[in-house]
């Protein structure tokens, strides 16, 4: 996307995240735009923070994605959720003082390192720039509860809808995606742990979709032949996500 008013490219999907609940003048973009000093890399594979981690440091997610996880003692996981350009990771470990989840990058992906200081700076120059950061972070808190719901209550099929619906809807906030469908790294097995699902129920699950005309998750790229008919299909509402945009119905 091409820079606009000035603004770093790389911190345009955070402040279109942000910007969704608050519509931020070009004196909070530019405070914003103060975060992005500490460029890190992570390689596929790589660990951004391991649970139980007590370094008091988040990052914005500015290229690539990321899934925020847990082990369990048998060795199993469950992905608690997928990040995506203009994410925060690790936001409330910062607050207390200790990583209750591991970050794993699903791609190569580039962040920005913050930390606590430097977020309070912000917050202190922009109070509502922590109004917005609220937002979000209840935004995620939201999405996390129902996931609770997918995993405990929706069929499989249903399941599966919701989910690349509301990844849609996400992605559609900062320019990535719309009600055609939108590319995604995710394979079966990371949407198997997510979902609470074996890679081969996922299969099955994803080839009942296209055959029933709603949906097509093939070579990292979603197709949504009848948007509207997967999302009543799923019973997708959007009000837990309190955004509008392009995406939604």
């Amino acid at each position: 996307m091409a820079q606009e008013n000035g603004h770093l490219i790389e911190s345009k999907a955070l402040a279109r995240k942000l910007g969704a609940f608050v519509a931020l003048s070009d004196a909070e973009l530019t405070v914003l735009d103060g975060l992005y000093k500490r460029r890190r890399s992570f390689s596929v594979g790589r660990d951004l923070v391991h649970q139980g981690q007590t370094e008091q440091v988040a990052y914005i997610l500015t290229s690539g994605w990321a899934c925020s996880y847990k082990i369990l003692h048998n060795g199993e996981r469950q992905i608690v959720d997928f990040q995506i350009p203009g994410d925060f990771l690790g936001l409330r470990s910062i607050l207390l003082h200790t990583y209750d989840h591991s970050i794993e990058p699903v791609t190569d992906i580039e962040v920005i390192e913050v930390h606590l200081p430097d977020l309070l700076a912000v917050f202190a120059a922009q109070p509502r720039l922590a109004t917005a950061v609220l937002w979000a972070a209840s935004r995620d808190e939201a999405m996390v509860v129902e996931h609770l719901v997918d995993v405990g209550r929706r069929g499989a099929a249903e399941r599966m809808a919701h989910f690349l619906l509301e990844l849609g809807a996400r992605l559609s906030l900062i320019g990535m995606g719309d009600r055609a469908g939108y590319v995604c790294p995710l394979t079966q097995y990371l949407l198997a742990d997510a979902l609470g699902l074996s890679a081969v129920h996922v299969n099955r699950v994803l080839r009942q979709l296209r055959e029933a005309g709603m949906v097509t998750f093939r070579d990292g790229i979603v197709t949504f032949h009848d948007y509207d008919r997967i999302v009543e299909f799923a019973a997708f509402e959007t009000t837990y996500l309190d955004q509008v945009g392009p995406f939604m119905p």
